[in-house]
């Protein structure tokens, strides 16, 4: 059940009219009202046929005609409006549940308090099966005004209630944290013009693509601008940008003048504070160069971040700051991944978006790796190889899955439903990512001997998940993996239990899948060789090392550290 209070009004006529008029896009059927502060004596236009508009709405004003006709400073925003709406599936009310559901509202906002005899006035309207609409004018009985601040929480916590109690469709309990709801005005507006979204739903999309671009609220704004978006800035007098408002081209009002909505009504976490806030934790290093030079490509530095994320959750200010970083990363990657990908990479970016904020801080410079992976990517000429791919997306799926459980653990319902829809379109754009190298692996496979060793390993190294991994389908393109990586000097033995430690294979469809992006991950570069690096290691020693050396009465070419000697010596 929905309770959406209204912005305050001024006309309760107007408003009258049209809970009782025909509708503009749903049908008014029977207009008449189920409940109300005092229904003896009050006009009922739906059931009386003498009754007026007029006539009812001066009965409801009346409070404010006395508190206005005594006091110099007149009350303009007195019209309370909630439409009650219940879901598609839910039962049939009837007016008498409805008239009950109402009470309790009233109740919750603070409109009418039990047992309060001069609470304010208010009317519910029923014009249809599924919801009703009360109105109530906010001046009380005795002049003064209800407390209504935080009725929106109260409200939901009583509708939450009321779907317990009438057996309806149970929805989860709010914590403010998420974006607002577009009204009917904007879905209508939004369906008349043919877009696919209503205005904030747009500009959401757009400034959320935007943060990995930028490293500044200047270049923020500016890359806004160059998308399309109309901004409109707020500046201190010494320039200093304070705030922003962003606004769709062809939004406009019937004056023609462009419609500017403010980054925090368009989600809470939009507003240019904290917005700078995420950007000052991931700007630039002042000695790039390692990172250039670095032989990873942007998407392999991406998974590396990755494999941190479930290690840094023990903090609750940490694990809220990997989270938000990790919507970016899957922004910048729905941004940049091939094409066949990005519908379901950019279904989950839109889903995690709700799972990105919670109501405790985020310490955001924790998350400084999970930000530059995806400020790298975004800025990266070239796109990812197959097994890079498939790995960073196999590694988004774990990293979802552990926010998920993060979520669960401090009662975010809406997040952790968010995580899980995210979870669901990761899962199948890591099945396609993985398709071509799947293909290519299970076309070479090991001989027969070879796959058996292997498979000796994988008993070895996971015993307890064992007889799935060699029951999984995937498992020649495995065996194919880890043959490949032992050509390179790597251990079987030692990846399998590598990979099975940074993602746990309970929770894994299809564990041989799992592994064979872990093991291209970790198993991609050659095994280090003793003798070649002994070798650099002599190569390096300086001329004044040397000398002493010499003059120690050692011989330089053959020095050895304490562990090349140890090793000679269990040979």
């Amino acid at each position: 059940m929905i309770a959406a209070i209204k912005p305050a009004g001024s006309n309760t006529r107007g408003l009258l009219a049209y809970l009782y008029g025909p509708g503009d896009h749903d049908e008014h059927l029977d207009p008449h009202i189920v409940a109300g502060f005092a229904m003896l004596g009050m006009p009922d236009p739906g059931r009386d046929e003498n009754a007026t508009l007029t006539e009812l709405a001066r009965y409801l004003d009346e409070p404010v005609r006395l508190r206005n006709s005594e006091f110099g400073r007149k009350v303009t925003d007195h019209v309370w409006h909630c439409p009650v709406r219940a879901a598609p599936e839910d039962r049939y009310l009837s007016d008498t549940e409805w008239g009950e559901i109402a009470q309790r509202i009233v109740q919750a906002a603070g409109i009418a308090p039990a047992g309060d005899d001069l609470a304010c006035r208010w009317i519910a309207v029923r014009h249809a099966d599924d919801h009703i609409h009360i109105l109530a004018t906010t001046v009380r009985e005795d002049g003064r005004r209800p407390k209504l601040h935080d009725s929106g929480i109260r409200v939901g916590d009583a509708c939450r209630e009321i779907e317990k109690d009438y057996g309806l469709r149970q929805l989860k309990k709010g914590d403010r944290t998420g974006a607002r709801r577009p009204t009917q005005a904007e879905m209508h507006k939004a369906e008349r013009l043919g877009w696919e979204q209503p205005s904030p739903a747009w500009l959401q999309d757009r400034i959320r693509a935007a943060i990995p671009h930028v490293t500044n609220a200047e270049e923020f704004i500016a890359y806004l601008e160059a998308s399309g978006v109309e901004v409109q800035v707020r500046r201190g007098p010494s320039g200093d940008l304070l705030g922003y408002a962003a606004g769709r081209p062809g939004d406009v009002n019937e004056a023609g003048e462009q419609i500017y909505h403010p980054g925090s009504k368009i989600s809470p976490d939009l507003s240019l504070p904290k917005i700078t806030t995420r950007l000052e934790s991931s700007r630039p290093e002042e000695h790039p160069t390692a990172r250039r030079n670095h032989p990873s490509t942007p998407w392999q530095q991406a998974t590396d971040a990755l494999d941190t994320l479930h290690s840094d959750l023990a903090d609750d200010t940490h694990a809220q700051a990997h989270i938000t970083a990790l919507g970016e990363l899957l922004e910048a990657t729905a941004q940049k991944a091939p094409a066949n990908l990005r519908t379901e990479l950019q279904a989950a970016a839109k889903a995690f978006a709700r799972a990105q904020r919670s109501q405790i801080r985020a310490e955001d410079r924790a998350a400084h790796a999970l930000r530059s992976a995806a400020r790298d990517i975004v800025h990266t000429a070239t796109g990812p190889d197959g097994s890079a791919l498939a790995a960073m997306v196999a590694a988004l799926v774990w990293a979802a899955i552990v926010a998920r459980r993060w979520h669960d653990a401090k009662n975010h319902a809406h997040q952790a439903d968010a995580a899980r829809q995210a979870v669901q379109h990761l899962q199948m754009a890591a099945d396609r990512a993985l398709a071509p190298t799947l293909a290519e692996l299970t076309a070479r496979p090991p001989r027969e001997q070879t796959r058996s060793v292997l498979a000796n390993d994988v008993r070895a190294a996971v015993p307890d998940h064992a007889e799935r991994i060699l029951a999984d389908p995937a498992w020649p393109a495995l065996a194919t993996v880890l043959a490949d990586a032992e050509a390179r000097g790597h251990q079987p033995h030692q990846l399998l239990k590598k990979a099975a430690a940074q993602r746990e294979l309970t929770s894994a469809r299809q564990p041989a899948r799992v592994l064979i992006t872990r093991i291209q991950h970790t198993g991609r570069n050659p095994a280090p060789n003793r003798r070649a690096e002994a070798a650099r290691r002599r190569s390096t020693i300086t001329p004044a090392v040397r000398v002493q050396q010499i003059q120690n009465g050692q011989t330089p070419s053959t020095t050895t550290t304490p562990a090349e000697q140890q090793h000679r010596r269990r040979r």
